[in-house]
């Protein structure tokens, strides 16, 4: 499970510890990740009413439980990859402009900063996908296999992906030592980027990956 909070400030990320919890604890108990996330967000729709003016995050969970198959759901532009047989495999599907206005020869689309689904959103299923194309939530099931999964915020991925660096290659190896080389290659690629922009401004994005071995033990 991995949320990434949207905007930068105290309240945003002092907030985001608590759903991240509910998040947790409710797919673990349902052994389901759209179950889980599903029974979250309605809790958080209905505590909040309108929804206008608290904070968001975009949220992915994952669910593994033995004679299972590994459930990934999603609200938001964090992602799923899983790594099998030196190749990543995308499992989730962007919410964000750049999905509902894919660049063109005519345009360069919508933009994947403006996310379009959410954590503390109140909006419904039928009112987001009659606004965008797709649902509040989506989720898929894959057979669990050896491979690894890998959660990541867009902080984390995006600069990788941008780089056309291959995913495969950015998580091998010990779990712990290839989470900390993900973030930190992504944070160094982020300011290196914008300050190639704006000296005077570097910046990078909360960067967040989440890294798990599935199935038989990797070969390293």
């Amino acid at each position: 499970m991995l949320l990434d909070g949207i905007g930068s400030s105290e309240t945003v990320r002092e907030w985001t510890r608590t759903p991240a919890r509910r998040l947790a604890q409710a797919a673990a108990r349902r052994g389901d990740a759209e179950a889980g996330l599903r029974a979250v967000y309605t809790a958080y729709a209905a505590e909040r009413g309108s929804g206008y003016g608290w904070p968001k995050a975009a949220a992915v969970a994952a669910v593994t439980a033995p004679g299972h198959p590994l459930t990934v759901a999603w609200c938001g532009d964090s992602r799923a990859y899983l790594i099998q047989d030196g190749a990543a495999h995308c499992l989730t599907r962007d919410h964000n402009l750049r999905r509902v206005i894919p660049p063109c020869a005519a345009h360069s689309g919508g933009s994947r900063n403006v996310i379009t689904s959410c954590l503390g959103a109140c909006d419904s299923d039928v009112e987001v996908k009659s606004r965008y194309g797709h649902p509040a939530i989506e989720a898929v099931s894959r057979p669990v296999g050896s491979g690894r999964l890998v959660l990541a915020s867009d902080g984390a991925y995006e600069p990788h992906e941008d780089a056309g660096r291959p995913f495969a290659d950015a998580v091998a190896g010990d779990l712990r030592m290839a989470a900390r080389r993900f973030v930190k290659d992504a944070v160094c690629r982020s300011i290196a980027a914008t300050t190639a922009v704006d000296p005077n401004r570097p910046y990078a994005d909360n960067a967040t990956v989440l890294l798990a071995g599935l199935g038989a033990p990797l070969t390293r």
